[in-house]
Formats: C-alpha cells, sequence, structure tokens
C-alpha cells in the first residue's frame, strides 16, 4: 500500500479522537480495524463538509438526495464502518467485495486485506463510484477496483470472495451473494425484516447462511432490482391513520373493514421499559409471534378518536384476521420510564388484547436482555423440513427462519 497523503494535524486529532471514542464504546475491538481507521483520511472523500462533521463519530455525510429529499448516497459513520468491518473479520490475503461505495469503507478493507488481497467496490450511481474512485486514487487506493453495476447479480468476474460487505439497505438477500462466496465466506448486509433492519454478520454454511452477529442501524436503501418499497394501507374507517407493511399486506384485508366499530379491549402489560432503553428485541420478538406485523402512524388532524391515544408518534400493530390490536405506552416522568399496554377491535377484542399483551409479557420475562434471535437464511424454495426455527419469513429470492433460544 503506498502512503496515503499526510491529513492536516487537526483531521489527525479528529480522527484519532473517533477512533478512541469506538474503541470506548466497544465498537472497535481488534487491533486491524483500530490501525485502519486511524490511517485513512475520510475527510478527504467530502470536501464539502466540515473537519467535525467528517469526523463526527457517530453521524454520516449525505453526499446525495433526490428530488423528493431522500438521501440516495452517503458515507456511513465512523460507528456503523467500524460496525461492520468487524462484523466481517477481514484477513489480509481476502478477496473482498463492498457493494455500496463513496470510498473510505474501501480504503479501510484495502488497509485490512493487505497487499497480498484484493477490494472490489461496486455502486449503481456513477456519482458515488466517481467520488469513491478520485478519493482511493488521491490517497494511494488505487488497486481498488471501482465498478458501477447493478449488484443484485454481485460481480462474478472477481468472484469467489472471501466477504461481501453490503453499505445499502437491503430487504431480500439475492442468490449471487450466497453463490460467490467461498465456503466460510462472510456476508454483512443491513438486513430489513418485517421493518427492522439490522447489520447482520453471516457465515455461508453450504447453500444458507447463518447470523453470528447482529445490530441496529440504518442505511440509505438499495436501488435497481434489489429496491423495495413498503406497502401502505389507510385503515378502514380511520382516515388518519396509515399502516406501514413491509413484508405484504395481509392475506385479506376486507376483513378489517368495520374492525373499528367494534368495542375497544384495553390492557396493561405491567412490563415497563427506561426511557434510554433499547427495544430492539421487542419489535422484532413481536413482529414474528403474529400473523401480520406493521407500523402504524396517525395524523390528530384527521383522526376520529377511536385510536389511541397511544403515547408515541407510531406503534407496532398486531393483525390476525378481523382483529387490529397495536401498543400504547403510559409514562412516568418521575421514573422515566414507560409502560406497555394493548388496545385491540375485532369480535374477540378482549381476547385477542390479551394475547397480544402476553407476548410483550414473555418478552419482558425471558427475550429481554437476553441475546437476539438466532437467524439463517435459506434459498428460496427450500422445503420446510430442510428448515430450523420458530418462524419462517418469504422473501423473493430467500426465506429467513428466526428462532428465539431464550423462550
Amino acid at each position: 500500500m503506498t502512503d496515503v497523503t499526510v491529513a492536516p494535524d487537526e483531521a489527525t486529532r479528529l480522527r484519532n479522537k473517533v477512533v478512541d471514542q469506538l474503541k470506548e464504546d466497544g465498537t472497535i475491538v481488534s487491533p486491524a480495524v483500530e490501525a485502519a481507521m486511524r490511517k485513512v483520511p475520510r475527510h478527504l472523500a467530502v470536501p464539502e463538509a466540515s473537519l467535525s462533521d467528517a469526523y463526527s463519530t457517530y453521524n454520516a455525510v449525505i453526499t446525495q438526495e433526490d428530488e423528493h429529499g431522500n438521501h440516495t448516497s452517503s458515507v456511513s459513520a465512523p460507528q456503523i464502518q467500524a460496525m461492520q468491518l468487524e462484523q466481517a473479520g477481514i484477513r489480509p490475503g481476502d478477496n473482498v467485495l463492498e457493494i455500496g461505495t463513496n470510498g473510505p469503507n474501501a480504503a479501510y478493507l484495502a488497509e485490512l486485506v493487505g497487499p497480498t488481497g484484493q477490494v472490489t467496490t461496486v455502486d449503481i450511481d456513477p456519482a458515488p463510484a466517481d467520488r469513491a474512485k478520485r478519493f482511493l486514487t488521491e490517497t494511494g487506493y488505487a488497486s481498488v477496483n471501482v465498478v458501477v453495476a447493478d449488484a443484485e447479480n454481485g460481480l462474478p468476474e472477481h468472484a469467489p470472495y472471501d466477504a461481501i460487505v453490503v453499505t445499502v439497505g437491503a430487504w431480500d438477500i439475492p442468490p449471487a451473494w450466497i453463490d460467490q462466496l467461498k465456503d466460510d465466506g462472510r456476508l454483512v448486509v443491513p438486513l430489513r425484516i418485517n421493518g427492522l433492519t439490522r447489520t447482520y454478520g453471516f457465515v455461508r454454511q453450504a447453500d444458507h447462511l447463518v447470523a453470528t452477529s447482529a445490530h441496529v442501524c440504518g442505511f440509505v436503501a438499495a436501488q435497481g432490482a434489489g429496491s423495495h418499497t413498503q406497502q401502505v394501507m389507510q385503515l378502514p374507517g380511520e382516515e388518519g391513520v396509515t399502516l406501514r407493511f413491509d413484508e405484504g399486506l395481509p392475506a385479506n384485508p376486507s376483513l378489517l373493514d368495520g374492525v373499528l366499530d367494534s368495542a375497544r379491549a384495553e390492557t396493561w402489560t405491567g412490563v415497563t421499559v427506561a426511557s434510554q432503553e433499547p427495544i430492539g428485541t421487542l419489535q422484532m420478538y413481536l413482529s414474528t409471534q403474529v400473523p401480520t406485523y406493521c407500523f402504524m402512524s396517525t395524523n390528530p388532524e384527521l383522526a376520529t378518536g377511536k385510536i389511541g391515544p397511544t403515547g408515541s408518534s407510531w406503534s407496532m400493530v398486531a393483525i390476525d384476521g378481523p382483529h387490529f390490536a397495536y401498543t400504547v405506552v403510559r409514562r412516568d416522568t418521575e421514573k422515566k420510564t414507560a409502560e406497555y399496554g394493548v388496545h385491540a377491535f375485532g369480535p374477540d377484542a378482549a381476547e385477542f388484547a390479551e394475547r397480544i399483551a402476553d407476548i410483550v409479557r414473555t418478552w419482558g420475562e425471558k427475550v429481554r436482555g437476553a441475546d437476539g434471535p438466532r437467524i439463517a437464511v435459506y434459498p428460496a424454495g427450500t422445503p420446510d423440513d430442510r428448515i430450523t426455527g420458530d418462524r419462517i419469513i418469504d422473501k423473493r429470492h430467500s426465506r429467513i427462519s428466526i428462532s428465539w433460544p431464550a423462550v
């Protein structure tokens, strides 16, 4: 690797401060990732940003937006990049594919694979690819292959890979990403399941993937053939209530017609959470225990009052045929806690409310604070008897198995 351009003293100081913070919070644990992130002058990839923004530990630098103001490209926050690099377990001599590019992360990967390894970075959009190529050339990483292509089919000309690192939000895992990995190769990908994105570290085992790690994250969504749009519908009888489905609408949405005409059942779970307590496993657990899961947002100006108040701007929703339920919270400002409750509608509203409340209680008793679920990804069409797990979620290319070892 050729020497990188010497960064200004202030950039070096800020870069080291970022790495020190990430070591302190446990994101960086390996000397190799630490050394790479201390060396690469990431600020040169975003000359339009201030040094403080370029070296903001926990914030991305947005580099491109569409006409609607949606972010279409960014340089991820150092925390997210370090998190994925640790998940990927890159070793000297590895052949690595990065999907989604802007420069600095490819440089980190180049540092990790060393002179005997190879890094290829690909983006569907020529603009970030050009930005990456300029940055990599300027900073001495010209050996990185920069390719403009839709990576839905991977990049077979440089396969097989020891690791594939995906830096865009994915809804599914196309077959090529598995096929182009070596046996025991690693795939790191921000994968969305039931609207919940985690960056998963997977290991290839024969024809499927097994997750070894998962972290909450946020990424710019994938474009091209792998893009996915949530389905949205208004709750029948309630113009001010919007439901957002990530894995598809209920099998028969018409069963919800008139659901709000029934009496509302209410119950409280006794499960309280602290104001800053992560609830990611609650969202994931609930989503895997009900037939249909989605998120609900309300517009107070249009809502009739049959829904809520929920105590938050959005709620978790469970649907089973003609039954509809959502989570509510009541806050204790003195203790800085919130208790979860459930409101339900439908012919057996009280029973459905208790059923959902019991799921929350189980989470509180057996899942909360434990490791997250075991996740495995199988090719679409894999028979049920070849898949182990408590719940299978079918996507276009894959079948995702989810099981909860703590329950």
